[in-house]
């Protein structure tokens, strides 16, 4: 089979130069197009209004589906028309002018490829998740219905300005709108205490990366003097030089990758992601799986030739970073008991991979992933929600048991064996051609450790496979067994009956799990650029910034090879092989023979020199105890610290002892005021006498004064100043 990214091709289309910012089209006739992020918009006024007339029907779920539907037809046929790079004005926004340059931002699109990669699968899978959530969140209509569908508009208005948008201020506003979405949407349950605490933990983790983001705006803006894509690319692609060499040109990559791994949970800022699941679980799907995290992934790609500059090394930390995200990620989640955690470090993992794949060159690889992984794990997570929502709660893999031999479960049962398979990238499944593209660079392309890193990635590639099919073999598979959650409500455990999901939730599943299988059909389509397949998946590089790279880079890694053979063909039965051996660990030990799992835990804690690999594991490394320990104890401490000084000196010794000076002179003549009118007259009658002794004495004691400190001038005032120096 040929390689579709014949890392010689991807070479010759880096290297290729950018074109001048004149011929990109600008189209300021297809207003038409802004609905594509109106929609949204229109759809969070509608919800507003149910919100204020307090409706209790599904209303704003209707709303919802309706408007982001169209987002998704709209965008289709914007990819129907496209042939090249097309910005398309919507309004002015910022213009400042002065002496000697100048800031535009307009609200303007880009549409390029990329974009509408990203926008398809945006747009379309947030129309099938509202449907999802229609049904899924129906326990909130009158309460919280309202306030949930109007989040997700919120989130698919500003994804649409993070996507779309044609300039750097324009992907700010919105990275900044989806991490408020998130927030609003993680805290949705906002009674419950864990659900605010992971509301703020995703929000201030975030913040972190959004520093970084805007101080690489900055730079950006001051070293080629604009925030648009294309004349940022161009710029690069024509051989400017920077205005000023140094750190700060250098910074750059550095300060996006900061960014990036913030929005999309990599090491060391991952972990707000796992807790995230505190949210309703179509917000997982939705955002935390299929679209808000990839945003980082996003962001390297559309600013690429800013990480190809000559001498820079952030590449390579992107793939190292990427790498062993995926690794500990994976070794997280073979560990948990919760099914939503467990594919929540998944996310990570998978995230992980399309670092990787950036770090290695292989843009395609990386956006590939996140279109497949798009699929298969939003339909893992919505599967996971039909259970939790169907068994009160419960989604603790030792509590559930059969249900593909339930009454009403099969749906749910099959579309998360499609989604497992596609995860653990069973042969000719999605997620198999997508990751193999990543791991098959990995010993391509030449950089430091990146051997290392493939080898590791093919061991995490076994890791994934276990602890996939670990939950479906648990849960799915064996003897019909269930215990309900903690949202039983009263009702006793032994009467309690699980209830499927219906018509719309079933229906959704079975849509994107026939996404996640025929998303492996772009790796068989060629394109007209020759030795590269993989048809509009794959034409995203002939216009992203890949494409217009720095000239000097050097790229050549056409002579990688893995035991002696073509990466790209070695990876097929490598990545098969390893993902079989997987699977079968899983299918043994946690359906042939369950209480092997046990016994093999037992036996490995209770050996003193072993124990430590479950624990740790079990207790996700004790990353967040770390953190407690150096960084929010101490935070917490200083605190405490400041608020005791502000209390005690700023507020006590300062502001109330100077206030209680004139409190305290008062008190003392207070009893002069007594409402006596005898005692008011003598009062003054005293007041008048010392000012007349003052007056006839005053001239004594000045003159007294004045022989105690002589004139200053005089002799002896100089020679006391002279002696006190």
């Amino acid at each position: 089979m040929t390689s579709i990214t014949s890392i010689s091709v991807i070479s010759k289309l880096i290297a290729t130069p950018a074109a001048d910012v004149s011929q990109v089209a600008q189209l300021p006739g297809m207003h038409w197009a802004s609905f594509i992020m109106w929609m949204p918009l229109i759809s969070l006024a509608l919800c507003g209004i149910c919100s204020a007339f307090k409706v209790k029907t599904k209303a704003p779920a209707i709303i919802t589906i309706i408007c982001l539907a169209t987002s998704f037809i709209l965008t289709l046929l914007l990819w129907q028309g496209y042939q090249d790079p097309e910005i398309i004005h919507v309004f002015d926004w910022l213009k400042i002018d002065w002496e000697d340059g100048s800031f535009i931002a307009n609200f303007a699109f880009y549409v390029d490829s990329l974009t509408l990669l990203w926008m398809l699968f945006v747009t379309g899978l947030g129309t099938l998740i509202a449907v999802y959530a229609s049904e899924y969140m129906e326990h909130d209509v009158g309460k919280g219905y309202t306030r949930f569908f109007a989040g997700v508009s919120v989130f698919l208005f500003a994804m649409t300005c993070l996507v779309m948008g044609d300039n750097l201020l324009m992907l700010y506003l919105g990275w900044e709108g989806v991490g408020f979405a998130s927030y609003w949407l993680i805290g949705y349950f906002y009674q419950r205490p864990s659900a605010v605490a992971a509301a703020k933990k995703a929000f201030i983790v975030n913040r972190i990366g959004d520093v970084g983001l805007a101080l690489a705006i900055y730079l950006i803006w001051s070293t080629f003097g604009t925030v648009q894509y294309d004349e940022i690319t161009s710029a690069l692609g024509s051989g400017y030089k920077p205005t000023f060499d140094g750190w700060t040109v250098q910074a750059i990559p550095y300060l996006l990758m900061l960014a990036a791994f913030g929005k999309s949970a990599q090491l060391p800022l991952y972990v707000w992601l796992p807790d995230a699941m505190e949210g309703p679980t179509p917000v997982s799907a939705l955002i935390h799986a299929a679209t808000m995290v990839t945003a980082g992934v996003y962001l390297i790609i559309r600013t690429y030739p800013l990480f190809m500059l000559e001498g820079s090394h952030a590449l390579e930390v992107v793939a190292w970073v990427g790498g062993l995200t995926a690794f500990f990620a994976a070794t997280m989640a073979m560990a948990q008991y919760d099914i939503k955690r467990i594919m929540a470090y998944s996310t990570v993992s998978q995230l992980g991979y399309m670092f990787l794949g950036l770090g290695v060159i292989t843009s395609y690889g990386a956006a590939y992933h996140v279109f497949t992984h798009a699929f298969f794990k939003a339909v893992l997570f919505l599967t996971c929600g039909a259970i939790m929502h169907g068994f009160a709660g419960q989604l603790d893999l030792r509590k559930l048991s059969g249900l593909r031999k339930m009454k009403g479960w099969k749906i749910v049962s099959y579309t998360m064996l499609i989604g497992c398979l596609c995860l653990a990238g069973f042969p000719f499944t999605s997620g198999y051609f997508s990751k193999d593209v990543i791991l098959a660079e990995a010993f391509v392309t030449h950089g430091t450790g990146f051997v290392f890193l493939g080898w590791l990635a093919i061991f995490t590639a076994g890791l994934t496979a276990y602890y996939t099919f670990r939950v479906w073999f648990r849960v799915c598979a064996g003897p019909v067994h269930f215990e309900p959650g903690d949202e039983l409500h009263g009702k006793e455990p032994a009467n309690f009956h699980p209830h499927a999901p219906r018509i719309a939730i079933n229906f959704v599943l079975v849509a994107i799990a026939l996404g996640a299988l025929l998303a492996a059909l772009p790796y068989f389509i060629p394109n007209e650029t020759e030795g590269i397949q993989g048809g509009w998946v794959a034409e995203m590089i002939d216009d992203s910034p890949a494409k217009k790279g720095v000239p000097g880079v050097d790229l050549d890694s056409s002579h990688g090879d893995i035991l002696g053979m073509d990466p790209h063909k070695a990876m097929y039965y490598i990545s098969a092989i390893v993902g079989f051996v997987g699977i079968g660990i899983a299918f043994f030990i946690h359906l042939l023979s369950r209480s092997t799992a046990d016994k093999l835990r037992c036996k490995l804690l209770s050996n003193r020199t072993t124990r430590w690999l479950p624990t740790a594991m079990e207790n996700k490394w004790y990353v967040d105890e770390i953190y407690i320990a150096l960084i929010r104890s101490p935070l917490w401490i200083l605190g405490k610290i400041f608020s005791l000084f502000d209390r005690y000196f700023i507020d006590g010794a300062l502001v109330n002892g100077i206030a209680f000076i004139p409190s305290l002179v008062a008190r003392w003549f207070s009893p002069l005021y007594n409402g006596a009118v005898q005692s008011y007259a003598i009062s003054m009658i005293g007041g008048a006498i010392l000012i007349a002794l003052l007056m006839l004495f005053m001239p004594e004691i000045v003159e007294f004064l004045q022989t105690l400190s002589p004139p200053i001038g005089s002799d002896q005032s100089i020679a006391v100043v002279g002696g006190a120096q």
